[in-house]
Formats: structure tokens, sequence, C-alpha cells
């Protein structure tokens, strides 16, 4: 390993490979095809990017998204790489081309659409190949979140060229979905490595809706640095991005209905800020390798665990402090059910497996991040310090005969009226509606008072994701598979309480635990530095320097260009491109 270890510190400026990057690149570098799961921030790039460098031929790197492959591409240019991406935006292909057919790319990025075409299995056959990345590589199975038909169509492409290894990356695969993809691409069952999914530095927070917007500005005022809030339909998006922007916050909208060139143009703005907020539909973040998102808050509820654990792991890849916030409510998980009875019968107790976790998440008192992990196989603490529920462990009471209560009213009254309607009987709240109704003469009227009274959404929330009342089509509640067990059979229905969250007036800076030295002088004139470079250069600012490093230039105070290179991420590319710049900025805080 120490030509892969010289080429890490040289030419990325790190001094070690860390967790299973040398066991994934040792296996690479002899030959061997592989599957590595490894979390978001974990460094896969470089599995495929250090052999690259250090074997003979390019290495062809298949990505999901045009966008990705450009930010990526940008980074892998800015330490020496010598990378090209090869898709139908790209005007300068035949130059491409010609590099490949010469043999001067390491990397080139293409999409699975264009690999699993006999042309350009033609090209490849005219150039020497050293390595297959297959990155997002969950894509590939049925089974995972995000499955892309064209993915299925890459083992003829690698079976043609057996000779060259075939490296499969994701982040984000349970146990089934592993080896759904082992079997795919044609990759052994020892080939499989698994780094684990723990994300310790973003903090998990789930709050059950009660006025979105007001609680997502909470949240952003809390919060510096960029950050992504996921909204579930495009006109949710439009609607909160205009709300969130009138805090006074950078924020802009992606969504599929904008025109491709306001796309294009409010991703790239978001990826260069430092402070701005994305509003998007779930499509946006697959395509962005932006390490310095601060926080993710969804709107709604997201798909599945897997999907959640994708969307919430673009935050913090840089692996300073983050945090992911969820907002949901009952009426997601009777949408999501809907959803589910519309799919093909095949796939309906795969959906419905996948939603009972979603429950299990939103609705425990105890530990977020270890049903987190536990859901992917993966072992875990009793506490994580670093979710809701450890950090303020919530109130766990019991609730059922709250719940018979309401179960009772829904029944007694038809079950044809919404969650408000049930909630003004049983409170004994008179209405020209519920005399008409008749309902007033029910023994269910007036049933509950005093504190009993405040237990009354949360409950019917309760229900409707344990599938005990469902809506109907017009909008009226009734019994779902999970009334009986707890009208006649016992089954109890605990409620987690979330303590009282107080509302900031002032915006911190929780989002950064602290570790950025906000207000110091010169890790303030480093970042500006940054920014001018960057905005010179057409570049994001993290593609110069991560605030990392600007962290260390900014404690260690180095007087050189050999004491610089010594800074973990600064490699002799970016030493030599930018180091004059940085002692300058440095000297002059002296």
């Amino acid at each position: 390993m120490n030509q892969p270890l010289d080429i890490l510190r040289k030419t990325f400026g790190f001094p070690d490979f860390r967790g299973v990057q040398p066991q994934v690149i040792e296996r690479v570098m002899a030959g061997a095809n592989t599957l590595a799961v490894m979390p978001t921030g974990a460094g896969k790039s470089l599995c495929y990017q250090v052999p690259s460098l250090a074997l003979d031929g390019t290495c062809i790197v298949v990505s999901p998204l045009i966008a990705l492959m450009h930010d990526q591409l940008r980074a892998a240019e800015a330490v020496g790489i010598r990378a090209a991406t090869l898709t139908s935006v790209d005007d300068n292909r035949e130059e491409t081309i010609a590099r490949f057919r010469a043999g001067t790319l390491d990397l080139l990025y293409i999409a699975p659409e264009r690999a699993s075409g006999e042309g350009f299995r033609n090209l490849l056959s005219q150039a020497k190949l050293s390595l297959f990345a297959i990155d997002e590589a969950h894509c590939v199975s049925e089974w995972g979140h995000d499955f892309r038909p064209d993915y299925r169509l890459l083992r003829p492409l690698l079976d043609r060229f057996g000779d060259v290894p075939r490296l499969a990356l994701t982040a984000t695969a349970d146990a089934h979905t592993r080896a759904d993809i082992l079997e795919q691409l044609g990759i052994p069952q020892d080939g499989l490595i698994v780094a684990g999914f723990d994300r310790p530095n973003i903090r998990y927070t789930i709050t059950p809706r009660e006025n979105t917007t007001r609680q997502i500005v909470d949240l952003i005022a809390e919060q510096p640095g960029p950050g992504i809030v996921y909204a579930q339909t495009r006109a949710g998006v439009e609607k909160l991005a205009a709300k969130l922007a009138e805090t006074g916050r950078s924020v802009l909208p992606y969504h599929a209905g904008l025109d491709p060139a306001v796309r294009r143009r409010n991703q790239s703005a978001f990826v260069a800020s430092e402070d701005m907020v994305v509003v998007a539909t779930v499509a946006f973040g697959m395509g962005i390798d932006k390490p310095d998102v601060r926080f993710v808050a969804h709107a709604g509820l997201p798909k599945s665990i897997e999907a959640y654990y994708q969307e919430t792991g673009r935050a913090g890849r840089d692996g300073d402090p983050a945090v992911a916030h969820l907002f949901w409510g009952a009426e997601d998980f009777a949408k999501a059910r809907q959803r589910i009875g519309e799919v093909e019968a095949g796939r309906q107790a795969g959906e419905r497996v996948r939603l009972t976790a979603l429950g299990a998440l939103v609705e425990t008192a105890g530990c977020r991040r270890r049903i987190l992990l536990r859901h992917f196989g993966e072992d875990a603490p009793e506490s994580c310090g670093n979710c809701d529920n450890c950090l303020t462990p919530p109130a766990a009471i019991d609730a059922t005969v709250t719940a018979q209560k309401f179960l009772s009213a829904v029944f007694r009254t038809g079950m044809m009226f919404g969650v408000g309607y049930i909630e003004s009987i049983l409170l004994g709240q008179s209405s020209e509606r519920s005399l008409m109704n008749g309902h007033e003469k029910l023994s269910v009227f007036g049933i509950v008072d005093g504190d009993e009274a405040a237990m009354l959404k949360p409950v019917a929330r309760a229900l409707l994701l344990r599938d005990a009342l469902r809506t109907n089509a017009h909008g009226g509640l009734e019994f779902g598979p999970g009334a009986k067990p707890i009208l006649k059979e016992g089954a109890d229905l605990k409620l987690v309480l979330p303590p009282k969250r107080e509302r900031r007036s002032k915006r911190g800076r929780t989002g950064d635990g602290g570790v950025n030295p906000i207000g110091n002088p010169l890790f303030e004139a480093l970042r500006a530095k940054r920014r001018e470079i960057a905005i010179e250069a057409g570049l994001p600012p993290y593609v110069i320097f991560h605030d990392s490093v600007l962290r260390d230039m900014a404690m260690a105070r180095p007087d050189s260009l050999s004491r610089l290179g010594q800074i973990s991420g600064v490699g002799a590319r970016k030493l030599e491109a930018y180091g004059d710049a940085f002692l300058q900025v440095i000297r002059e805080a002296a």
C-alpha cells in the first residue's frame, strides 16, 4: 500500500487512510471485484480516485446525475487529477474522447444510460482501462430506494471487460439490497465490505408538525451555514421558499417544474454559497457534492428509512456537526398507505414494512440513531447522546383509555367525520352540526376534559400512524386494522410527549456545534480569501479548502509553504496554487 499512501499524502494532503478505505483500495489494487458500503462523508470517492492514479489506464466512473459528475470533476481537477465527463451537455466531447484514446485521462465520468450503449463499449476497447467504479450502486437494485433501470444494464459492459476490476459504492443499502447489488454486478460475497452506517456528527431530531412554516423559520434562524429543506410537492416548495425568504435569509427553490436554466442557476448558487437555504423536492441533493451543508430539514415524511438516511446524509459530509430535523404529521402516513395501495401487488408487502419502520422511528421515546442503525443490521448502544430523545428524554405515558374514547367516538358518529369534529364531540363542544346530527346525545359527548383534552391531538396522530384509523376519500375517519386490538383485545397505546421547545428570537450558532471560531479575525479573513479565490476561479469555496482546513490554519498559523503543506487537506497542487495567498493572510494577521 506504499504507493497509494504516497498518493494520498502528496495529492490529497491527508496523512492516512480512514476506516475501511485501505481494505477497499487493497482489493482494487489486487484486481478483486468489491462492493463497499460506506456512510456519506467516509471518503468513498478516494477509494477509486487513489487507484486511478496508482494504476495504468483510465478509471470509468458510472454516476447517476450530470450535476453530481460535474461537481466531482471540479473536485478531482482541483487536486491535479486528469478527469473529464462525457455527458449530453458537454460541448467538449470530441476532445474528451481524444484524451481517452491517448491515455491521458485518469478518470472518465459517465451516466449509466451512456455506459449501456454499444457505441460506448466500442470506445472503451480503444484504450487501457484500470477500473470500473459504480457510484450510488443501490440504484442497481429494485429493493433500493432510488432504483434506476439503466443500472441493470451495466452487467454486460462489466463482463465484456472482465479483466478490469469493478468497485461498487453506496452509502445506503440494507442487507437485502446489498445481496441484490452483488448479484446484479457480478461481485462475489466475499467482496462485500461494510464500513457501518453511523454518522455521529449529525444530530437527529423528529417533531410532530404543528405550523410547518413557523417551525422551519425557527430552525433556520438557529442554523448558520448552507441548508436543505425538503418539501413534498412543487407547490409546497414554492410556497415555503417564499415564506422563508421573508426572514431575510438567502433562499431559492428547486424542483422539476422550474425552467432547466433556472434550476441550474439555483443549484450553482447553492453549491457556491456559504449561507444559502434551498427548498426542494427530494430529487435535489443526490447530484450535490457539497460537504458543508449544515442542516437538512424535512417538511414531511420521507419515503422510507433508506431515503431518510440518504437525504439527511447530505448534511455534514465534511465531518463537522450538522442537524437533521424531520417534521411529520399523521396525514403523511395516511397518504403513504394510499400510495401503497396503488403500486403493483408484489411490492406492497415490502412498502408496508418500510412504512412500519418509519413509524417506529418517529414514534419512539428511545434513541433515534439506534433505530436507524438497527434497520441496517448494525448493533448500536442504547443511547447515542446526539439525538433529540437522548439529549432531552421525552415523557412516555399510557394513553390507552383516551385512545379507546377516541375510537368509540369515531364509531358512534358513523365513521364519517374528521379529527376536529371528533375532538369537539369528546370535549362536549356544542355546535349547529352536532345538534343537527344528534351527536350531543351520545355517551361519548363531553367525556374528555381537563389535562386529558391536551392528549386528543397526539392520540389521533398516534392512531393514524398505527393504522388504527384511516381517512376515507371524503376526509372522514374510519377504522383500520389496528383499531380492534386497542378497543377489544387489550393492546395499549403509549404516547410520547416531546418536551416543550423554547423558541429562540436571535439566530444562534448551534449548527456548527461551536467548532468554527466564528468571530475569530484570522478565521474570517481566511474565509474571505477563500471566497475571493473561489469567485475568481469559478469554483465553490469548499473545492479550494474545507472549513476544517481553514480552522487548522487559523490555529497553527504556519509561516512557510512547507509548514502549510503539513496541514491535513493541503495537497501539492493546492499548496502550489493557493499557498502563497493564504500565507499572506496569516502574515498580515500576525
